[in-house]
């Protein structure tokens, strides 16, 4: 009776693991888009997400790397527009086998409840993993302050099918036999794979930055999988660091921006009204009514750069004057007139000496 029960309980078993793996994983309800998503949403998505997600950044989670996993399938599949439409026809089935990324259900519980006697605990081996790639991605500051797409075009290694076999996936595996009535001995062996032979072939790819408004010098883009192969696991991540190349007019510090403005000494004189070219085209109006000496500063408000986690909000932009003062001499009737300007307004002024360095 107890076998009876025990051959229901695990025949339920293997028709849910039937069920589920036709089913598939919504790659759509994964990266949080709907199914008529733009592939500009599901790359914005899925950056959004990697950033969120990476196993790295949540470690107290033991489904992370799965979770992250799940993410890179549903972003190779969506942003591929063929793999997407065999997708949208017939689910994650209709896609052939080592197309999307994800572990066998079957292997994996099998592994862990030990059926079919030995102990083969696949999804306890750590799987070997290429290494890691890190590029510096120049970007100018208006694209850090508008956003844009930048096309990277990347050779990377890909392994493909050869002729022949070889031994892959070795390990020290517990092997447990019978030897007797009640009796059992358990060994170690070396124990591997017998796959199909493989080559690494050179391809060339366009990958797809997303710079986001707000984005900071030295931040990092990933591509999952696209870093160095390893043909017994899986290949390693990609990383753009995005570099800020330098400005001719602004500079940047946290999200403020800062830049300098001279003035003819007419115009720091008498006031002005100026406009500054932002980095989105737009002029900058600005407008002072009063004497401006050197190394005044003004303070715009929200024309600073986007906040990267907020968009919505904005730095300052800081404005220092500078003076240009006329390189000509000027006759004795200009003289004279300067001073009757000036000199009845200033006759309290007495020059001094100091230490220009302090403070510095």
């Amino acid at each position: 009776m107890a076998a009876s029960v025990n051959v229901l309980v695990f025949l339920s078993i293997f028709s849910f693991l039937i069920l589920y793996a036709l089913a598939g994983r919504d790659f759509y309800k994964i990266l949080g888009v709907n199914k008529h998503a733009s592939t500009n949403q599901i790359k914005k998505a899925y950056r959004k997400l990697a950033k969120e997600m990476h196993p790295d950044k949540n470690k107290d989670d033991p489904d992370a790397t799965t979770k992250f996993q799940d993410l890179g399938a549903a972003y190779e599949v969506l942003s591929d527009d063929d793999k997407r439409k065999k997708f949208d026809r017939c689910g994650e089935e209709c896609l052939k086998e080592g197309d999307v990324g994800g572990g066998d259900p079957f292997s994996s519980f099998f592994g862990d409840f030990g059926f079919f006697g030995g102990s083969n605990r696949q999804g306890e081996r750590e799987i070997p993993k290429g290494g890691d790639v890190v590029m510096d991605l120049y970007v100018s500051l208006e694209e850090m302050y508008n956003g844009n797409f930048i096309e990277v075009v990347r050779k990377k290694r890909v392994p493909k099918a050869a002729k022949g076999t070889r031994q892959c996936n070795c390990r020290q595996e517990m092997i447990t036999q019978q030897i007797g009535q009640g009796r059992f001995t358990m060994t170690q062996q070396n124990v591997c794979d017998e796959c199909p032979n493989v080559k690494l072939v050179t391809e060339e790819r366009v990958l797809e930055v997303e710079i986001e408004p707000g984005m900071r010098n030295g931040q990092e883009y990933p591509f999952v999988a696209e870093g160095e192969p390893h043909i017994d696991g899986d290949p390693g991540d990609l990383r753009f660091r995005i570099i800020q190349q330098k400005h001719e007019r602004f500079e940047r510090r946290g999200d403020d921006l800062f830049t300098n403005v001279t003035l003819s000494l007419v115009q720091a004189l008498n006031g002005f009204e100026m406009y500054i070219p932002h980095l989105d085209g737009k002029k900058v109006k600005v407008v002072r009514e009063k004497v401006t000496w050197p190394g005044a500063k003004i303070r715009k408000a929200g024309q600073g750069m986007p906040n990267f986690e907020n968009n919505n909000a904005r730095g300052s932009l800081y404005i220092t004057f500078d003076v240009m003062f006329p390189k000509v001499e000027l006759s004795e009737e200009e003289k004279k007139a300067v001073f009757a300007l000036l000199d009845s307004k200033y006759d309290k002024f007495e020059s001094k000496a100091y230490n220009g360095l302090q403070g510095f």
